[in-house]
């Protein structure tokens, strides 16, 4: 039995070895390549296919056709079956020799009468080589992340901040098997496929097929036993601080300069040697709008010859452009803005990692790498990093399919050998709805039907129902979330390790873009991945995009309504408040500037005091374009000592409309606005909201 030393030790030596003569394939062998990052370099030996069965809307038949973004992915089945006299459904039926690598789920009950979504909690059942009776069988939430079967990091929900019905629940696992596996699940509230009357269950079931002769010991619980102490250190191995030990490591190089704009490209690393790997690579950058500069920071890298790598750092490192702490297995973004990646970039003769600004301000760099030797074999892979960006692109729900609503976005295609190891998604979003929708769709070795279909962006991103909470894990994460339903920037990072997608010949990644709204927004992908030489990637380098101002508020991406002379409300200064809550409140409600302050949640009695910047004293006539809702309040305004009638704002519909404020003797300079809430409409939601869309001010002769 390995330990984990042992294992850190192979994986130190694994990338400066050839591969050994093919072992059996075990759950302790795809352990220990959980934590070998140099296996995943390599051209998988023995070779599998990873593939997916997932609970995706089956009216999904062919591109171009009436149902491709077909969208009630939840509760679809291979088939159900009758097995001791309950209905089984059956939700992966895999034959030959494989294993499974990664469940993904979220479920709830139907709609009680109530209309709330009960939680529910089905049995899965695992049956693995024809056997009759399921190696696996339990609770599905209790198996899947309640950690029955084994604990955190293999086991999870996520973000931990969120509502638990409302998480992603994640179990990877491995779970081998020699001849075959099916998985099925069983609950009495499953009343129809679809889930539309009874319980609706949405899950992703991503799984190896091996090639026949392959010999694998198939998964047996009392392994989890046998095997604790190295589950354990494989655990803290994968959430660990540092990258592991590097026994190998022979060269470190550093940098601590000034990259100027519109100057050549600087070089972090220039090697020439006979088989060697960069194992970390370490970037701090300090600029007075670090936002802009990590994504006009491009990373570039030619190996043995090739350019492979061309992507902004933020977006490299999985940060995006706002710099959010976060840890996977192969990043680091630690609070001193340092960001660190543990891929492994093997050459056979040549490597040049560089930095180019293609922003208008120079931006301070500091650099490390460490790099160790390395058996560059038929076997070997460049590791490539793509970007690109779509900028203020149109998108909304699912209308037809001439193009307007949802439409695939290629993330990339690749013509060659090699293996997807990840992506991290950026972007900019640009009105309060939920932005992802779409589902991925992946063909491997020029599948006519793509073998990965998703149920939802943030499914396949580990996480569930459009919720902006962070989290962080070792295979996926969201830095940031604040963009998912209320508008603004999101970024969200899946990392693959036993689950990466091999491909001998081609694979071609498409995400749905699907927006609950008609809108505009900012979508940039990355993509990881290894190629054998030689491999051909469409998508280019794209210096103008990278070069673009990034959004930093909804008007950098959409058209908004902007009143001249208007006193913003969400720029005015908050003096005071005694109760409820403030915030400045983006939407599609024709607001000025895009955007209201925003009061919630006070009660009668409570004030909201402003000050009302005044150029030059005297008596103004005051408009206010005050919002009105079901939800909003009775207010009375006092500017300059002198209160206003009372406005009562409750209405059917979102609105807004300029109001009469009256007539006020101002002061030059600051003068203070007291909002008070006096009640409620009799049919309004006792919420008593305040929207402060603009003051206009008026000077009276």
């Amino acid at each position: 039995m390995h330990t984990i030393s042992s294992l850190i030790f192979v994986l130190g030596v694994s990338v400066a070895q050839p591969a050994a003569a093919q072992e059996e394939v075990s759950l302790e062998s795809l352990l220990g390549d959980m934590v070998d990052r140099g296996r995943l370099a390599e051209v998988p030996s023995p070779h599998y296919i990873c593939r997916q069965f997932s609970s995706y809307d089956r009216d999904t038949v062919a591109e171009g056709e009436e149902g491709w973004f077909a969208n009630w992915d939840r509760s679809q089945f291979v088939r159900v079956e009758e097995s001791g006299g309950r209905k089984e459904y059956v939700m992966l039926d895999a034959e030959g020799p494989g294993a499974i690598v990664r469940i993904w789920g979220t479920w709830h009950g139907p709609r009680g009468e109530d209309g709330l979504l009960p939680f529910s909690n089905g049995t899965l059942r695992f049956y693995l080589d024809g056997e009759p009776e399921p190696v696996i069988e339990g609770p599905v939430a209790d198996l899947i992340s309640g950690g029955a079967l084994i604990g955190e990091p293999f086991s999870e929900s996520v973000s931990p901040d969120s509502e638990y019905k409302r998480r992603g629940h994640n179990l990877y696992l491995p779970i081998p098997y020699a001849s075959g596996c099916k998985i099925t699940y069983d609950s009495e509230a499953i009343k129809d496929f679809g889930g539309k009357e009874g319980e609706a269950l949405y899950y992703q079931i991503n799984y190896r097929s091996y090639e026949p002769e392959t010999v694998v010991k198939s998964f047996a619980r009392e392994q989890l036993e046998e095997l604790a102490p190295l589950i354990e250190e494989v655990g803290e191995a994968l959430v660990a601080a540092e990258p592991g030990e590097m026994p190998l490591v022979t060269m470190g190089t550093s940098l601590d300069t000034w990259l100027p704009p519109e100057a050549g490209p600087i070089e972090l690393y220039d090697e020439t040697r006979e088989g060697w790997a960069i194992r970390t690579l370490s970037l701090r950058i300090a600029a007075d709008d670090w936002q802009q500069a990590a994504r006009s920071i491009v990373l570039t890298a030619e190996f043995d010859d090739e350019q492979t790598i061309w992507c902004p750092v933020g977006d490299f490192f999985g940060t995006g452009y706002e710099l959010h702490v976060y840890r996977s297995w192969y990043t680091d973004v630690a609070e001193d803005g340092t960001m660190t990646c543990c891929w492994v970039m093997p050459f056979e003769r040549t490597a040049k990692v560089s930095l180019v600004n293609l922003g208008e301000e120079p931006v301070r760099v500091e650099s490390k790498v460490k790099s160790c030797a390395y058996d560059w074999t038929d076997r070997s892979m460049h590791f490539h990093a793509t970007w690109h960006q779509l900028t203020k692109v149109d998108t909304g729900p699912n209308k037809n399919q001439s193009g307007e609503g949802a439409f695939d976005v290629n993330y990339v295609t690749i013509e060659g050998e090699g293996k997807v190891v990840g992506d991290t998604l950026t972007l900019f979003n640009g009105t309060p709805a939920w932005w992802g929708e779409g589902d991925e769709k992946i063909y491997i070795d020029g599948e006519a039907f793509p073998s990965h279909v998703g149920t939802g962006t943030e499914d396949y991103y580990g996480y569930a129902w459009c919720r902006p909470e962070y989290f962080q894990s070792p295979f996926h994460s969201q830095p940031c979330g604040d963009g998912n339903l209320a508008g603004g920037f999101s970024v969200n990072s899946r990392y693959r390790v036993l689950d990466a997608l091999p491909f001998t010949s081609s694979i071609r990644f498409d995400m749905e873009l699907w927006h609950w709204r008609s809108t505009r927004m900012n979508y940039a992908p990355a993509v990881f991945f290894y190629a054998r030489p030689g491999a051909k990637v469409n998508v280019a380098p794209d210096p103008e995009s990278a070069a673009l101002p990034v959004a930093k508020q909804r008007s950098d991406v959409v058209e908004v309504r902007r009143v001249p002379g208007a006193l913003e409300g969400e720029a005015l200064v908050i003096v005071e408040t005694t109760g409820g809550e403030t915030q400045i409140q983006e939407g599609d409600f024709e607001w000025s500037g895009g955007a209201q302050l925003w009061w919630i949640d006070g009660k009668p009695g409570d004030r909201l005091v402003l000050e009302v910047p005044v150029e030059k004293a005297g008596r103004y006539r005051v408009l206010g374009d005050l919002t009105k809702a079901v939800d909003y309040g009775i207010v009375r305004l006092t500017l300059g000592g002198r209160a206003s009638e009372d406005f009562d704002r409750y209405h059917a519909s979102v609105a807004n409309d300029a109001l009469e404020l009256g007539v006020f003797e101002l002061s030059e300079g600051a003068n203070r606005l007291e909002v008070e809430i006096v009640g409620a409409h009799e049919e309004a939601v006792p919420r008593h909201m305040f929207g402060l869309d603009y003051l206009k001010l008026e000077l009276v002769e």
